[in-house]
């Protein structure tokens, strides 16, 4: 099903970092650092769970091809890897998306937490203990 009003499913709007069968890489149009970058399944999904066997490692793949792109592009040190599932995660566009995002040494002051702190005053477990 493709979906008229869905920008992931225009393909022709998005700059195709790489892609194969089922899915394709996109740079983020809001990224929230240098090289983040979309996986996106072709198949009008909104939800990770509703995605076929088939899908998911056609995604993970992506993730893999899309991270050696980035790594040559951008050497980043590290990476987050997230998806909002539901509008109560955060999810915008109903049609999945997975970011991959590079992490760099000092674009945070304190890294530690990765993707907890969508929640700042729960992040520091470790200060609970």
């Amino acid at each position: 099903m493709i979906a008229s009003s869905c920008l992931f499913c225009d393909r022709a709007r998005q700059r195709i970092l790489c892609e194969n069968a089922l899915a394709y890489a996109t740079p983020d149009s809001y990224p929230v650092n240098k090289g983040h970058t979309l996986i996106i399944p072709r198949r009008h999904v909104a939800s990770f769970f509703d995605t076929t066997p088939q899908e998911r490692l056609a995604l993970f793949a992506l993730l893999d091809e899309a991270k050696g792109l980035l790594d040559a592009a951008h050497g980043p040190d590290g990476y987050n890897i997230g998806v909002n599932g539901g509008l109560a995660a955060g999810q915008s566009i109903m049609h999945l998306h997975v970011h991959l995002i590079p992490r760099y040494t000092g674009d945070r002051e304190d890294p530690k937490g990765g993707v907890r702190w969508i929640f700042p005053e729960r992040a520091a477990y470790w200060e609970r203990e």
